[in-house]
């Protein structure tokens, strides 16, 4: 990912959690000629001091076919939202998109035993459902999800780069940041209102 340095976020930790926090990404893969992406649900877990992703496909899904051992993206979008340049109400200014997203690179292993694949649904389950009223458990319906493993196949994506990109208006000056805020409080369309946040977070 390009990331200019203003943009760039180190903050490993922030970086996992802005990706708990918008778990649903892409994952993209190429094999020779050939580029996959399928959009999925990940959830991150720490297994002897490494970071990985977890998640599953549909065994009918040919992607996974080519991801044994092989390196992949997975892409993570966070709040985003249009900046015009008519906030700034300065001359030499243009429009652009302020927005947060971050890139994870790491080398694929397929799962496909039984025990495994209800592992990664368990936790994927846990995740999803906390803080619900009466959240499913996977525990409580063994057999519906035993007649379904044969058509799934478990993911995980052993991290090996983390990578963070924050835009948010770092290269203007306070005075401009605090116009856009001002604006981005007045918009209702994207996630004006979050990028709004973000940005005071970063003024003070």
């Amino acid at each position: 990912m390009y990331i200019p340095k203003q943009f760039k976020n180190a903050n490993q930790q922030e970086i996992i959690e802005f990706i708990q926090h918008h778990s649903f990404g892409i994952l993209f893969s190429q094999q020779d000629e050939e580029q996959s992406a399928t959009h999925l649900p990940f959830i991150v877990k720490y297994e002897n001091d490494k970071v990985v992703l977890l998640t599953h496909l549909a065994k009918a899904n040919p992607q996974w076919k080519t991801l044994q051992g092989k390196s992949a993206l997975a892409v993570f979008t966070g709040p985003h939202a249009y900046i015009s340049a008519s906030w700034y109400r300065e001359a030499g200014t243009v429009s652009t998109w302020n927005y947060v997203s971050a890139h994870v690179h790491g080398k694929v292993e397929v799962v496909t035993d039984s025990s495994s694949l209800k592992e990664i649904l368990k936790a994927a389950t846990d995740f999803y459902e906390q803080g619900f009223q009466e959240p499913w458990k996977l525990e409580e319906h063994e057999e519906t999800v035993e007649s379904m493993l044969g058509g799934i196949v478990g993911i995980k994506l052993i991290v090996e780069k983390l990578e963070g990109k924050w835009k948010l208006n770092q290269h203007h000056s306070k005075e401009r940041k605090e116009r856009v805020i001002k604006q981005l409080k007045t918009q209702s369309v994207y996630d004006s209102q979050e990028i709004a946040r973000l940005m005071e977070q970063q003024l003070k």
